[in-house]
């Protein structure tokens, strides 16, 4: 009801603003002089131990490249039209374990995960990538965006439509904002809201696949017909039954988002903006394949039994253990995130950049980030700027690590992206920027260039490095 509220306010507030004209318009600029493009690129490697799909323990190895084109392009004086089209390419050792076996020991049914069957002693470890379906994937976005300035610049509209797609998930999103600039342009406020309508493709962990396909008589029928499943012992057994473990009705999951941000000129060296964002998230927010583990169940796994008593080391090479149940999350979530941005111009040649944001949400999780960045400008062309910005959060109310969690509660997860913990990311970048364009490839001129890198460090083990490059050119 409050995101209504708020909604409505907004709309009213931006009808308001559209019957404010300013008629004292001297002379009125280009918003967009030329059509820009950009080339973003950037590649993002992690390593941890403490893997969702596998119950909070085994590897998080991932490796994703990520590249994006951004054509804005001026349609007349005060309208542009932006497309942003992005593609990103991954390997994952983590959700390669949705199916943990070797790759001919795949899952019957309708999960998408292999259908061939072979019962010769299959193995799988979470601390090892399996060959599975899910070890590889790609994701592909468009987004659409027009804005429109009044002849004074005064008043920006703008709109946009997203699409994005993985193979497990897609998602379709609208948007609209306006900004409103006064005090001679030294003071702005600006409204958006989102709307995102998702969907889940329901991909269950295998052994859970085989339950959900075939009932209680699931060990003697697909992959698990002729498979030896052990117990805590590594003795055989047929004792093992998820009865925790139902199916899913409902793959939707929808999210909408208002914010409200001010920017003020407070003096001629300093600048500072505010945020208040509210969001809810409704559906299925629970991720379908992220196994759990239950302290009051005995414990059941495939593979070679010598590994069951270092199971949850990476000394385990060959043995998996099967899940209880998947990852089950409320059905609603509401995010309140604020936050303030201040910047400072030392002088010519120093600027301070400064960020804080304080987060807190229904499902009790509370974080803070503080950031600084100080670009140094060492040529009219070059600047380069150190960067620092340090994340803290407390842990969820439905969080608990593998095997600590009770199949009495209602609701449990073993992600560590909803534990406690704190991060520290350090890293540099360099900007290179030619306002003349002087340097041309294929009929564009070089305006700008933008390198980044940061490394991330987690107290939870995880540790992450992210480089990224963006050229910016304009046509002739």
């Amino acid at each position: 009801m409050s995101l209504i509220l708020f909604l409505i306010l907004t709309i009213c507030i931006t009808h308001t603003f559209a019957q404010v004209k300013d008629t004292t318009v001297v002379f009125k600029k280009r918003v967009l002089e030329s059509t820009e493009v950009d080339f973003v690129s950037s590649y993002y490697s992690q390593d941890g131990e403490h893997a969702a799909v596998s119950g909070g323990l085994g590897t998080e190895k991932l490796n994703d490249f990520a590249s994006n084109i951004i054509v804005a392009i001026p349609l007349n004086d005060d309208e542009t039209l932006t497309f942003d089209v992005g593609i990103s390419a991954y390997t994952s050792a983590s959700s390669s374990n949705v199916n943990p076996f070797n790759s001919t020991f795949g899952a019957s049914g309708a999960s998408g995960q292999e259908t061939e069957v072979n019962n010769k002693n299959p193995t799988g470890t979470p601390w090892q990538a399996s060959s599975g379906a899910s070890k590889q994937g790609d994701l592909y976005s468009l987004n659409t965006s027009y804005s429109h300035s009044s002849d004074n610049r005064n008043l920006v509209w703008t709109a946009d439509i997203a699409l994005s797609n993985e193979f497990n998930y897609s998602s379709k999103g609208i948007g609209a904002g306006i900004t409103k600039l006064f005090n001679n342009k030294n003071s702005e406020i600006s409204f958006k809201s989102n709307v995102y309508l998702d969907n889940w493709k329901i991909i269950y962990p295998t052994e859970l696949n085989e339950y959900y396909t075939y009932g209680s008589a699931f060990l003697s029928k697909g992959h698990f017909s002729g498979v030896t499943v052990l117990d805590q012992n590594g003795v055989a057994t047929n004792q093992y039954k998820p009865i925790s473990f139902v199916g899913w009705d409902s793959t939707v999951r929808n999210s909408f988002a208002a914010s409200v941000s001010y920017s003020q000129i407070a003096t001629k060296n300093m600048q500072f903006s505010l945020f208040f964002d509210i969001l809810q998230q409704q559906g299925m927010l629970s991720t379908p394949y992220q196994r759990v583990y239950f302290a009051d169940k005995a414990n059941y796994y495939i593979g070679d039994k010598s590994y069951i008593p270092v199971y949850s080391s990476t000394a385990n090479q060959g043995v998996y253990q099967l899940a209880d149940d998947i990852e089950r999350m409320p059905h609603k979530r509401t995010k309140l995130p604020i936050g303030l941005r201040w910047n400072y111009y030392v002088n010519e040649k120093v600027a301070v950049r400064t960020y804080f944001r304080y987060y807190t949400d229904s499902w009790n999780v509370q974080s803070k980030t503080a950031s600084i960045e100080l670009p140094v400008k060492i040529t009219d062309a070059f600047t380069i700027y150190p960067m620092y910005r340090f994340y803290t959060q407390t842990q969820a109310s439905y969080f608990a690590p593998y095997e600590q969690h009770l199949s009495t509660e209602e609701f449990y997860t073993s992600d560590y992206d909803l534990a406690a913990f704190n991060a520290n990311q350090y890293g540099f970048g360099f900007n290179y920027t030619d306002i003349f364009a002087r340097f041309g490839i294929f009929g564009l001129g070089l305006k700008n260039i933008d390198f980044r890198f940061n490394h991330y460090s987690l107290t939870d083990g995880l540790q992450a490095n992210i480089g990224s490059i963006g050229f910016k050119f304009v046509t002739d």
